[in-house]
């Protein structure tokens, strides 16, 4: 089992939950805007937020802005020890570092011993576009991992063992085996996810396929799912697939049909209707939205609440039973009616 590090609060690695970060994609400096997204974040699920700190305006920033935040705040490094220093002091949960751009030795060994004082943990956070071409002229596995391990053992030297290491590309099979091959040599906690993935369905199958891999392979910890755009899609993207692969519920798991010709319901604007007007329940429930009597009543039953369609109508499923048939247009309000109700009763 990979040894535990804590997030501020938050345990990663050891056999604890996996845990879903993301990172903002404001101006750090700006606090008002990213403590905004860093609260909008949190809503969504997102247990451990990320800031890039490119110059010493960002450093100076964090103070105030861990002042405005609830969730563990890891600030993220490149090129300059001096602002992972700056960042330190100002009282982040967590750095990630850069071993592809940063490569003073002594400046490193500056921020171990500050974060050891401080008991936060460093993340050497490899990717494949960073790692050194001198060194390494082919981006194999064993050149991810061996850039890791250039700041692992400068941490291990000092005695510091608080460590996170990922190892990500946009290349899933030369991610995989860089998982792999450093799993086999250090039980240090991983962190996961497909770099650069890009944005829309690509994205989303690219970042599905590749962390599926790892997490069918216990090689993640906590992940990120690295999406162009509003960064709550990564946080939501994350939940749905350790959902999909039974590792982690948050919230309604949407069951729908594809619609075939037999649909008598606009099935497509109920299920989005569904998932927007629950958008805010957090306790694992299966919400079943189906069109039509050949799939419909059976799935709709099997779920925790279901609506299974008929002509312009359709009936109401509450823990295997029906509790009514109600026109088209009233369905998802029974339906969320219903919902709340229970859970207003076990609360």
């Amino acid at each position: 089992m990979r040894k535990t590090v804590y997030l501020g609060p938050v345990p990663v690695g050891g056999g604890h939950k996996i845990v879903v970060q993301s990172m903002t994609n404001t101006k750090t400096e700006d606090v008002e805007a990213t403590a905004a997204q860093i609260a909008r974040l949190e809503k969504s699920g997102c247990e451990v937020a990320r800031v890039a700190v490119p110059h010493e305006e960002a450093a100076r920033a964090l103070k105030a802005l861990l002042e405005r935040t609830t969730i563990p705040l890891v600030a993220d490094i490149h090129f300059d020890w001096r602002l992972a220093e700056a960042a330190l002091k100002a009282g982040v949960h967590g750095l990630r570092l850069n071993p592809g751009n940063m490569k003073d030795p002594d400046g490193i060994r500056k921020v171990v011993e500050e974060a050891g004082k401080r008991d936060v943990p460093i993340r050497v956070g490899v990717n494949a576009g960073s790692v050194d071409r001198k060194r390494f002229p082919r981006i194999t596995p064993e050149a991810m991992v061996e850039s890791a391990l250039f700041h692992i053992r400068i941490l291990e030297e000092t005695g510091f063992d608080k460590i996170k290491v990922s190892l990500k590309s946009h290349d899933i099979p030369l991610t995989l085996e860089s998982y792999r091959l450093f799993a086999s040599l250090r039980d240090y906690p991983l962190h996961a996810g497909i770099t650069e993935a890009g944005f829309g369905p690509s994205g989303l199958i690219r970042s599905a396929a590749g962390l599926s891999l790892l997490l069918n392979e216990n090689l993640a910890d906590t992940v990120r799912i690295s999406l162009t755009g509003d960064p709550v899609q990564e946080v939501e993207a994350a939940y749905a697939l350790l959902d999909a692969l039974g590792l982690r519920r948050r919230g309604i798991t949407l069951i729908s049909c594809p619609t075939c010709g037999r649909t008598e319901i606009d099935l497509e604007s109920m299920a989005r209707s569904v998932k927007e007007e629950l958008s805010e329940v957090t306790e694992p429930l299966t919400v079943a939205v189906m069109g039509c009597a050949v799939n419909g009543p059976g799935e709709a039953a099997d779920a925790d609440f279901g609506i299974a369609g008929g002509k312009q109508e359709g009936l109401l499923f509450a823990r295997g039973k029906i509790i009514g048939k109600y026109p088209e247009e009233e369905l998802v309000k029974r339906l969320k009616d219903v919902i709340m109700e229970e859970l207003r009763r076990k609360r």
